[in-house]
């Protein structure tokens, strides 16, 4: 079975789905009928832990919208129960207009998912795995050839197909991977941490996959990734999450003017908080951030900025191993927000 959500019913003719009316309790600032996802106060506790502690979204259609957040933060868990694989706790979710929860059926049907973990039969050949989806979603023979000859040339699996799954890159699994969970046309796309492990030419094939599907197709698809690149370059908005937490949300040019214009970073000899003060009252600087060896030091205008600091630090006799200027990435909204980086957490799990 590879990532993608499989019913044991027959497929229906899937038609434009509005969120209904009489449902209390969900509110979403945009017209019901244009919103693809829509939460209120989604929980998922696992013992004593919170793994997604009262999350809210509302993604209207035709929008790719990236899940931001280190291993642990709650993304994965997220999507599980928007994907009806795992139920809420506590709140509400409604997925192309059903509830998550009390309809999960209907849910599956308009929905693709490519989870985390790519699990396919390596004894299967790829036209062989993804005959069997069609099969498993209702597709008649006709159409499932179709789709296949669809999917073979969007994501250039033509030469791959008849070949065994064991012998495919882990490039060619997430692709064929994404190709089942397209099998069925669905309305939206699940994408959990799509490009974890791969090679940088691989990685890049899946962006221009995924930007095709939202552009030429139209589809609503939302991305769960560590990469900061990655939803920097594929999200129209950004939901930044942390301990279960949405702490940030919207565009990643809006995300990252937040932090200022320029950012200056400091590496230095020893503890670089005993060395805030140095930096802080130099003109051109608006504040400072001290993490470990590093000084994060913002600017309205970094270029202007670094020398007056470099000579600070040097008159101070501070020892600087370097000194970079950048623009804001990211990563510095996440830092403001929570005071760690995205990538300190890169050897834990999610609870789930």
């Amino acid at each position: 079975m590879g990532g993608a959500v499989l019913l044991d019913m027959h497929h229906e003719t899937s038609t434009e789905i509005a969120v209904q009316l009489d449902r209390p309790g969900l509110q979403s600032a945009m017209p019901l009928n244009t919103v693809a996802i829509v939460t209120e106060g989604l929980v998922r506790t696992f013992d004593s832990v919170r793994a997604v502690d009262g999350v809210d979204l509302s993604i209207p259609r035709g929008e790719i919208y990236g899940f931001l957040g280190p291993n642990g933060a709650g993304k994965s868990t997220t999507v599980l129960m928007l994907c009806t694989l795992l139920a809420p706790t506590e709140g509400r979710a409604l997925v192309a207009g059903f509830d998550v929860a009390t309809e999960p059926g209907e849910v599956r049907l308009r929905i693709g998912a490519a989870l985390q973990d790519v699990a396919l039969d390596p004894k299967q050949t790829g036209s062989e795995l993804l005959r069997l989806q069609g099969r498993l979603y209702g597709l008649s023979r006709r159409d499932v050839n179709l789709r296949v000859a669809e999917l073979s040339d969007l994501l250039d699996l033509g030469p791959f197909l008849d070949r065994l799954i064991g012998t495919y890159s882990g490039g060619m699994k997430r692709r064929l991977d994404l190709a089942a969970a397209l099998i069925h046309n669905p309305e939206i796309l699940f994408l959990d941490e799509p490009t974890t492990g791969l090679d940088p030419v691989s990685r890049l094939q899946v962006w221009s996959e995924v930007r095709r599907l939202n552009q030429d197709m139209g589809m609503t698809i939302l991305l769960t990734t560590q990469y900061l690149e990655e939803a920097d370059e594929l999200a129209h908005r950004v939901g930044i999450i942390d301990h279960g937490q949405i702490v940030a949300e919207g565009t990643p040019s809006d995300l990252k003017r937040s932090v200022g214009s320029d950012v200056i970073i400091a590496r230095v000899e020893g503890d670089s908080d005993r060395v805030k003060a140095v930096v802080a009252p130099v003109p051109g600087v608006s504040g400072v951030e001290a993490h470990g060896d590093e000084l994060i030091i913002s600017s309205d205008n970094g270029s202007a900025t670094i020398s007056p600091v470099a000579v600070a630090l040097a008159a101070a006799e501070v020892v600087v191993r370097n000194l970079t200027l950048r623009t804001p990435t990211l990563d510095d909204v996440f830092l403001e927000l929570t005071g760690t980086r995205i990538e300190r957490q890169e050897t834990e799990e999610d609870p789930s």
